[in-house]
């Protein structure tokens, strides 16, 4: 005897037959196969849950990246020289008037 003919589908009704019998006593188990498989898998429905997180990080990271190389702050506050209570010292004077009489 010969061997089956393999269809060119790659359809298997031996095989199709065979899925559609009730394995366990859970009438609706089969119904709900379709959440945990496929695009609905944990793993998926976690990916997508976020979808611009990855590019948001990414563009995050950039405008540190560039805030720390070229902002720097040129005027020197908070540090001890410059405007604190002994940096105008030699404007103020005496009185508030710089001219000689």
């Amino acid at each position: 005897m010969a061997p089956p003919r393999q269809d060119l589908t790659g359809f298997n009704p031996q095989k199709f037959a065979a899925s559609s019998r009730m394995h366990t006593n859970d009438p609706w188990a089969r119904n709900e196969a379709w959440r945990y498989t496929g695009p609905f898998t944990r793993w998926n429905r976690l990916k997508n849950a976020f979808p611009g997180l990855g590019i948001a990080t990414v563009a995050f990271g950039a405008y540190l990246a560039y805030e720390a190389v070229t902002l720097k702050d040129d005027h020197a506050h908070g540090q001890s020289e410059g405007h604190g209570s002994t940096g105008h010292s030699s404007i103020s004077g005496s009185g508030g008037s710089s001219t000689a009489s």
